[in-house]
């Protein structure tokens, strides 16, 4: 784990942040191997993992609930925005904490799990909801234990047939992908992984062995980027990631335009500007490298094409 002290002898612009406010917002949590050669102030890597006084500036567009969650929550730890799928919110840890994120309620300590009564509540609303398909998310679902995991797809089988688990522990921390997880996964298809992966740069060798492993084990594996100023906001870094990406034999499924959470106005563009970014990305990539452009907007309905909002 990175500390303050490391980073900032590291990269000494750092200590110019006011670490503990920010911190004291949204926690600073990463690992080290996730800055791998970084060393400048605008690598990706460190944009994304690495506190910036932006986040203590309040911003007209800032929004406390920027997708809609706390209309859709029918029980603590649980989102339920369509009728066919359930999202559960197994932990609210990470290993990694990006600063575009937008849960940012995050107190160390402080409810980051949920108690033995609410997880039994949530798997039992799961397993009653009728819906075809269970999304675990959090924080991250991989920060949970092997068994805590599995205990959660047993618990809502064969009521609900297929299982999404969204997470960012296959780029942040490859080591997570474990012969262990992915037979245990294996062992309970149909299970689909998605990813998160926002610029090439995060595609290491050790992720690209992750990716690997999971894909070789016949589970079909997607991924989400954020489309974020001054990370990935041009159509030649997206088209190097999405081709990357299938390379890997990994879908890219969505760009998503960054929510509007208080904190994270830094990484946000205009709607229109990533319109004509994606717009460009079109021209660039074949139909299977070609990510659905979409926002999740704070009425709690759900993603909707981009396209449908200009």
């Amino acid at each position: 784990m990175v500390g303050r002290p490391e980073a900032e002898a590291r990269f000494p612009w750092l200590r110019a942040v006011d670490w503990p406010s920010v911190a004291a917002r949204f926690p600073v949590r990463l690992l080290r191997d996730f800055l791998g050669d970084a060393a400048s102030p605008r690598d990706p890597r460190v944009l994304t993992a690495l506190p910036s006084s932006d986040e203590l500036r309040d911003d007209p567009g800032d929004v406390p609930d920027p997708v809609g969650e706390q209309a859709r929550s029918p029980l603590p730890w649980v989102v339920r925005k369509h009728d066919d799928r359930v999202l559960l919110l197994l932990t609210k840890r990470c290993h990694l904490y990006c600063r575009y994120c937008f849960r940012r309620d995050h107190v160390p300590g402080q409810g980051e799990d949920p108690t033995v009564a609410e997880w039994s509540a949530m798997l039992q609303y799961a397993k009653h909801s009728g819906a075809r398909e269970l999304i675990l998310s959090g924080g991250d679902p991989l920060a949970v234990t092997d068994a805590r995991l599995f205990s959660v797809i047993d618990a809502v089988r064969p009521e609900v047939p297929v299982i999404r688990v969204h997470t960012r522990a296959p780029i942040t921390y490859p080591q997570r992908v474990t012969a262990a997880l992915v037979d245990g996964l294996r062992a309970r298809a149909p299970v689909w992984v998605l990813v998160h992966a926002n610029h090439p740069v995060e595609l290491t060798s050790p992720v690209r062995d992750a990716l690997a492993r999971l894909v070789d084990a016949g589970l079909p594996v997607l991924n989400q980027a954020v489309l974020l100023r001054g990370v990935n906001d041009s159509a030649s870094t997206l088209a190097e990631l999405c081709e990357a990406l299938v390379e890997l034999r990994v879908f890219p499924y969505y760009l998503h335009h960054p929510d509007a959470a208080p904190g994270n106005a830094a990484f946000r563009i205009p709607l229109a500007d990533g319109w004509g970014i994606y717009q460009e990305l079109r021209g660039k990539l074949s139909g299977i490298a070609l990510p659905q452009y979409v926002i999740d907007p704070p009425d709690g309905s759900g993603k909707r094409p981009v396209s449908d909002m200009l």
